[in-house]
Formats: C-alpha cells, sequence, structure tokens
C-alpha cells in the first residue's frame, strides 16, 4: 500500500520502521520542526527524521497544517506535497500536530491512528502517563479511523496489555509501540474485512499534558499516590522532591509498609525513616515509601549505593 506516515517520537518510529519493513511503499513522511534539546539545546532531530534521512524517504517538517493559521505558506506546501504523492492512505503515531479535515480528506482511505490506550479512555496527549499514575492495570493500542475530533474516531482494531504495579511510563511505552507497529500492519493488511466500531463517549476519560506543577512530590500524600506519580514521571519529565533546599529526582520508589501509631504521630510527612544501600525509607500519610533510585539535579544518574557515599542523606532529614 502506498502510504504518508506523520509521527515524531521514538513511539511513532517504531511504527514506521515496520511498515517500511513490511514492503509499504512510503510516499512521504512528516514529522516535527527539529527542537532545541539537551543542555547546550542544540537542534536535534526527531527519531522519525532520523529513520526517513537513513532510508532517503521524502521528508516534511512543518510548524502547521492549518491553511488559515499562523504558518499559512508551509500549510500549502504540505496540501500540495500531499496531493502529489497520491497515496491511499496516511498513517499517524504521536506526530503532534492538529490535522485539519483536509488532510483527513486527501486520501481515498482517509487516516488511521496509532493511539496507545484502550479507547475511550485515556483520549488525548498523554494516555500513557495518565495510565501508570492513575494505577490502571491494563492498558494497549486502538488502530482508530481519524476524524475531527480529539480522538474520537471509530475503532478498526484494538489489543490490551497488563500493566505491571511497578512498571515506569518508559517501560510500558516500549511495550506498547512494539504493540502499535504489530496492530498498524495487522489493520492495514485486513482493512478491507475490519468493521469500524463507534467509541462510547461515555466512557470517554482525558489524558491531559503533564504539567510542571505534576512533577513535584507532595509528602502528604498517600504512599501509593506516589509510587505511581514517580513511576509515571519515569523518564520523562522525572517526579522530584526537595532536601536541604537542594534538588533531587526520584525515578524509582516502591511502598514498603505502614507505620505503627505511634511511629505515624511522631514525624512529619517526607521525613526519613532508614537509609540503607536496599533504598530510602520516607513517612508518608498511609505508610512509608522506599525510594530506590535517587539523582541528585545536575549530576549524573548512578546506583543508590554510590549517590550515598557523596551526599549527606541521614535519618532524620526531611523531603520536602
Amino acid at each position: 500500500m502506498r502510504l504518508i506516515f506523520a509521527g515524531t517520537p521514538e513511539f511513532a518510529k517504531i511504527a514506521l520502521e515496520r511498515l517500511y519493513e513490511s514492503g509499504h511503499e512510503i510516499a512521504l513522511v512528516l514529522t516535527q520542526p527539529d527542537r532545541p534539546a539537551g543542555r547546550g539545546l542544540q537542534l536535534q532531530a526527531s527519531s522519525v527524521k532520523a529513520f526517513a534521512l537513513e532510508k532517503s524517504l521524502p521528508l516534511l517538517q512543518v510548524n502547521s497544517l492549518k491553511l488559515d493559521g499562523k504558518y499559512p505558506d508551509q500549510a500549502q506546501q504540505a496540501q500540495g506535497m500531499i496531493s502529489r504523492v497520491n497515496a491511499d492512505l496516511m498513517v499517524v503515531a504521536a506526530y503532534g500536530l492538529i490535522l485539519p479535515r483536509w488532510t483527513l480528506e486527501a486520501s481515498p482511505l482517509g487516516c488511521l491512528n496509532i493511539h496507545a490506550s484502550l479507547l475511550p479512555q485515556w483520549r488525548g496527549a498523554a494516555p500513557i502517563h495518565r495510565a501508570i499514575m492513575a494505577g490502571d492495570s491494563q492498558s494497549g493500542i486502538c488502530i482508530m479511523q481519524m476524524d475531527e475530533g480529539l480522538d474520537t474516531g471509530d475503532l478498526l482494531l484494538c489489543e490490551s496489555i497488563s500493566i505491571d504495579p511497578l512498571e515506569t511510563t518508559g517501560s510500558l511505552h516500549d511495550r506498547l509501540a512494539t504493540l502499535g507497529a504489530d496492530l498498524i500492519t495487522k489493520a492495514l493488511d485486513q482493512l478491507s474485512h475490519l468493521k469500524a466500531t463507534p467509541q462510547d463517549p461515555l466512557g470517554a476519560t482525558y489524558a491531559h499534558k503533564i504539567s510542571k506543577e505534576e512533577s513535584r512530590l507532595d509528602w502528604n500524600n498517600s504512599s501509593h499516590l506516589l509510587q505511581r506519580q514517580i513511576l509515571g514521571l519515569n523518564p520523562a519529565p522525572g517526579a522530584f522532591t526537595m532536601l536541604n533546599q537542594e534538588t533531587y529526582k526520584v525515578w524509582h520508589a516502591h511502598v514498603t509498609s505502614t507505620p505503627s501509631n505511634s511511629l505515624a504521630s511522631s514525624f512529619q510527612y517526607g521525613h526519613i525513616l532508614g537509609v540503607s544501600h536496599d533504598g530510602i525509607d520516607v513517612h508518608c500519610c498511609d505508610g512509608v515509601l522506599r525510594i530506590t533510585q535517587l539523582q541528585k539535579a545536575g549530576h549524573k544518574k548512578m546506583p543508590l549505593s554510590e549517590l550515598l557515599k557523596g551526599h549527606v542523606i541521614q535519618i532524620g532529614n526531611c523531603f520536602s
């Protein structure tokens, strides 16, 4: 099949790679413009762009596809290229730009989206983060026929996977990226036989973008909520806390025990109850959270045992 592919991050690149290897003709690749990244804020190509360049695939980067938007010249350029390639269908995966109606109607078979949730649950920008942070036991991939709504299109193919209680957004992302590549390839092979199923709007939930405010740990929260927050923000943007006026990133933690009533009344939340190479035990409102991966801001990641050698983190200190 002759395809246009629109996507930006590694999640999308995995799908593009699979489609390319499956023998589909990639007539055009759309990806977002290069963005500043790293400490030096050097412009960095997306994972999708890197793959497209490696395989010499036709590539287009625009800031917007809206003909009446802020970048009409770029949108008109995109419209012309999309029209000229005469693709059968557009595949979209974490592209990051709004697709106006003209893009949805540009190809005879429309646009298929690879979405990383079990729709209608977690429509929106951060479905993997939100599933982890909500404590969901399952996630999955849905192949959706796109319409003008926010992830509201009819479903063609869905498959679920279980979420481990200590799974991070990073590990779930990698499993879903592989599943997404499997499912879009299967959907294209079976497209003429798939039945479109409308979503039930009553079951819809929204996966809003992660805000900066959500990264700071509030030790007044329950240990289970804090665990999910830490795992859900790993690897980006990362949860953080303060100790002795210094910032620490918390990358992994798990609930370990419930303090006695006397202990609960003796210390404020965030109080460090124990420090060892196995973890740092922190008092929470309903129990103890054991931090097993901690990084001082501005320093490289290292095993907890190495971090404890060079930083004074003691019983009786208090995270805030």
